[in-house]
Parts: structure tokens; sequence; C-alpha cells
């Protein structure tokens, strides 16, 4: 599959290409990187172009991957599926859930495959709770939170992410991974209470969130911030019959900035010493002890996309999830400014994997 890269920074160097280029299934044929030589440096015999309008021009290729920042998702991405190609857009999905509804009917329109990266889904964590919450290991689950903490008390010089501008901040950026996971493990939420803020002196923009979702039976809390040097658990899910908690980081990011591509022995694998700790009662007897985590690799969004795009296959990220994402960071907003519980409207019902 002839495949284009929209942007050459951080989450296209190591989010996106190192995935493709070792996909038989695809063939990177286009990067576009507006200034500068390290995409041609790095992949000399790809076409590098230095605007939309050329890669569009390209009519073999058939699949179009923007990583660019997020105020431009939604035009760059109605750009490429107007031009008739698949398109996998960076998360988050877009800024605004009016412009990701656009998107999905232009993507019907065109009939064209649009899917959102949510890489979360394929690491060992998320991996491993999943099987856990589905052979009903802690019982019905009474409480789930989960964490994704930082240290970083100085801004970063240049990061759109840290500037007061639609899109940015921690809520955008790693509150994608949270919820969407949270959908993924428990449907629809029907009330989200939240707190959002800028903890640090300098921050112009969000740089904490904790936010409530509400299930009725079940209580879902989720939480980033960017002060936090010594982290607690990042998973901490508690059950009629017993409890789980998790901590340490899947190991793949780590390598991919370490140049490691995703062709090494154990790929994915994380070390034992960060097994989660389940503690719980099993066929009448407890048990509390470490739980091996099942394998992660960002790679299986690229192999479930292109069974999609050439076989047909449902796709297991849809639009509608991103939409949603959006959708639920909109009314969290509104929770926090209004200081108040918010019932959760205008997300779209569909089918999670």
């Amino acid at each position: 599959m002839k495949t284009g890269v929209v942007g050459y920074g951080v989450a296209a160097q190591f989010m996106h290409l190192p995935f493709i280029v070792t996909n038989p299934n695809f063939e990177l044929q286009t990067i576009l990187q507006r200034h500068g030589d390290e995409a041609k440096e790095k992949y000399p015999s790809v076409h590098v172009v230095r605007s939309l309008e050329e890669m569009l021009a390209d009519e073999s290729l058939e699949l179009i991957v923007i990583t660019t920042p997020n105020d431009s998702h939604f035009d760059y991405a109605w750009r490429a599926l107007e031009a008739g190609k698949h398109v996998v857009l960076e998360k988050p999905f877009t800024i605004r859930s009016e412009d990701a509804k656009k998107l999905i009917t232009q993507a019907e329109k065109k009939e064209r495959i649009l899917s959102v990266y949510q890489n979360r889904r394929y690491v060992s964590d998320f991996l491993t709770i999943r099987q856990l919450l589905k052979e009903k290991k802690l019982g019905d689950i009474v409480e789930f939170e989960a964490h994704y903490d930082r240290y970083r008390p100085e801004q970063r010089p240049n990061a759109w992410r840290e500037k007061n501008e639609p899109g940015s901040g921690i809520l955008y950026d790693l509150g994608a991974h949270l919820i969407d996971q949270a959908f993924c493990l428990f449907g629809l939420p029907n009330y989200v209470t939240a707190d959002i803020r800028n903890q640090r002196p300098h921050a112009t923009t969000t740089d904490y969130f904790e936010l409530w979702l509400d299930y009725g039976f079940t209580k879902i809390i989720l939480k980033a911030g960017m002060l936090v040097r010594e982290p607690g658990p990042r998973y901490a899910i508690h059950g009629m019959k017993g409890s789980f908690l998790k901590s340490g980081e899947d190991p793949q990011e780590a390598l991919l900035r370490k140049g490691i591509l995703p062709i090494a022995a154990n790929w994915g694998r994380e070390s034992d010493d960060i097994y989660g700790l389940l503690h719980t009662e099993i066929d009448g007897m407890v048990i509390k002890e470490k739980y091996p985590s099942l394998t992660g690799n960002y790679g299986g969004f690229y192999n479930d996309l292109y069974r999609t795009i050439r076989h047909g296959e449902p796709l297991k990220v849809k639009p509608e999830h991103g939409y949603n994402v959006i959708r639920l960071i909109e009314m969290a907003t509104e929770s926090s400014e209004k200081k108040c519980r918010v019932v959760c409207t205008g997300l779209i019902d569909v089918e999670y994997p």
C-alpha cells in the first residue's frame, strides 16, 4: 500500500514511520517535510515534498498519515479525503467535535477509510487489563483509576502543545489516550465531572486534569499531570472480588526513541519487574501475585488497518471513536468551567473492540 506521511516531527519519526517501513504490506513513498532535509537523509529512497498539494497530486498514493499539530488535522484530512485517499490522523482526531463529524461524513461520501492513531490500545498494560476484565478476574468493577503522569516542571521551548492555542494542552494530548481506553473497556459514560488546571507558574494551557466518568455502579477516574516526580500506580482497579495494581511504562516508546526498530527480539515485552499485582479470589482461593503482562505492539494498528482496506475486515479504530474522545473533552471542559457534573450527550453509540 503506497503511503505518504505528512509531517516529520516526533510523532512521525517514532510512532508511525518505524511501523510503516518494517511492515511488508506498506510502501513508504512520500514524506512531507516543509523545512530541513532530515527525512531525505534518513530515507534517501523516499520522495520528500514541501506541500500537501504536491503530495496529494500523486495519484498512486493510497494512504495518507497525518502527524502534524492538532490545529491542522481537520484541514489536512479533509483535503486528503477529497483527493480520494484513505486517511490516518494522529490523535487527537480533531479539535472540535463538529469538525470530527464533518470528516466522518466526508469519508463516507468518498468511500474511504478514516481512522485515528490510538496506539495506546496496543500497549502491554492496556492489553493485559482488557484480558483481566474480560475474564472477570476482579468481579464487577467498582472503581477504575488510570494515570498518565510526567515530571516536567519547566516549559519546553517552542513546544506547540504548551502554547495557549486551540487543541493544545495535556487533556488533548495525554487525555485522548486515557479517554479512549476507558471507552474501549467500559463503553460510554452517563456523566463527567472534571477538574482541569494550569498548575505550573509558567503554564498558559492545561497541564493537569482529573476526570470522573460515572457509569452508575462503576466509577472511572482519569488523571494526568506534569508535576508528578514520584508516580504511583498507572492503573488501580478494584472489583467485587479483587484488585489489580499496575505500575511502569510500556517499553515501546523508549526503544523507538533510541532508534531501535520494531523487529527486535521480544519487541513490546515488559520486564517482569513491572508486572502488575493481582490480588483476588479464583475458584474459592485467594491469590496475591504478579500477573504477567501481555506483549504490546503499536504495529498492530497498521496490521488491522491493512486488513480493513485490503480485505474489508471491520475497522478496529473507527472515526466515531475519535469523535467521542473530542466530544468528551468538550463536556469535561464545560464541567470544569462550571464546576458541576455534566450529562454526557452527543456521544455516538458505536461498537468498540
